[in-house]
């Protein structure tokens, strides 16, 4: 396998402001530091693919509205692999978009697809893996998922029922998928965590360009057809403005339900590499690096006293000082301030006004 015919595709369309006041729908989570390490997390995940797949063959899907900030914080891709979508259509018909785009220019390419807003804490485990998985998708007809061991039950996340009784002939890390499961109640998700062969759904799809297309055209053949009937605009000229035309005749769907829980090779490959969706401000306190109190300091010039249990992000040039705090939220950014108790944090959607 030619790490040339190795594509990725970045997914960046979303426009969540659960990390308000630092993320808007102006710049959602994926364009901004989180982690105050000096990158924004579509850069961190460019950046853990770096020497598996080359930047000519990355790609990114995202808004017509933040064209221009991926083509800043990701100078290096090409200009015209920075996919734009007219409108949202979920996830099913923004990878059929790409797919098609990438077999036109490749019809050898292998392809992997990434969200753009998770973070792995090592990166080598995870290169590890995705390689493996290339491989294993380039020699065969099979879709391949990631799946994370649970750590805790979950009831924000998908689950993959994996079959471990017996592991593909070709790769002994990978098995077939039993059943994908929906996001559970704790009672299902406690159970769920105490059976080997259950895994979190990370969202990082694998397979070939032609594996993919074909899935498409069996399962989808109404988002095939409109992708079908514009493979000579695709890569012209007039490529967005034959997209904006016919984007939003797509169906509204996930891959998952489009795709995943439909085909029959459906592989899973169990993996631990440090994953978070970073879907709340509680699952980055659980990724950061904790005081003796349990609390995470994300910002140079923070002092607490008595607090406990509390996240802190404040990366402006100014002194902050936190005493007596259980449990809460404090984030800054330009001239807003939140405190907010970690607890009610699903409240946030309403204080930013979106």
């Amino acid at each position: 396998m030619a790490q040339t015919d190795n594509h990725l595709v970045i997914m960046a369309g979303g426009v969540g402001s659960r990390f308000w006041p630092m993320s808007t729908a102006d710049r959602p989570k994926q364009f901004i530091d989180v982690l105050g390490v000096g990158k924004t997390l579509i850069q961190l995940t460019n950046e853990r693919f770096s020497s598996v797949i080359p930047p000519c063959n990355v790609w990114v899907v995202t808004n017509e509205k933040y064209v221009s900030v991926v083509q800043e914080q990701l100078p290096d891709i090409p200009v015209d692999h920075i996919l734009s979508e007219p409108c949202r259509r979920n996830t099913a018909p923004c990878i059929a978009y790409v797919s098609w785009r990438i077999k036109k220019e490749n019809p050898k390419a292998n392809i992997v697809v990434s969200p753009s807003d998770h973070i792995v804490t090592n990166p080598e485990e995870f290169r590890r893996v995705v390689t493996n998985c290339l491989k294993f998708t380039a020699e065969t007809d099979a879709i391949v998922t990631l799946g994370m061991k649970p750590t805790r039950p979950e009831t924000g996340y998908g689950y993959i029922q994996a079959d471990l009784s017996t592991a593909s002939a070709r790769n002994k890390e990978i098995f077939r998928v039993d059943q994908f499961r929906e996001k559970p109640d704790l009672a299902t998700a406690i159970q769920y965590t105490k059976q080997s062969n259950f895994f979190w759904n990370a969202g990082i799809f694998i397979w070939s360009a032609s594996t993919i297309v074909n899935a498409f055209r069996i399962y989808q053949p109404g988002v095939a057809r409109i992708f079908e009937n514009i493979m000579d605009i695709l890569g012209t000229a007039d490529e967005q403005r034959v997209i904006d035309e016919v984007y939003p005749e797509c169906d509204n769907i996930s891959v998952d339900y489009a795709i995943m829980e439909k085909a029959e090779e459906i592989f899973v490959c169990p993996a631990d590499f440090g994953w978070s969706d970073l879907g709340t401000w509680g699952s980055l306190l659980a990724q950061t690096p904790h005081d003796l109190y349990g609390n995470a300091i994300i910002g140079e010039n923070i002092q607490l006293f008595d607090s406990k249990n509390c996240i802190i992000h404040t990366t402006e040039e100014r002194k902050v000082v936190v005493q007596g705090l259980d449990g809460y939220i404090v984030a800054e950014k330009d001239d807003t301030l939140l405190i907010c108790k970690l607890s009610e944090e699903q409240r946030i959607k309403q204080f930013s006004g979106e």
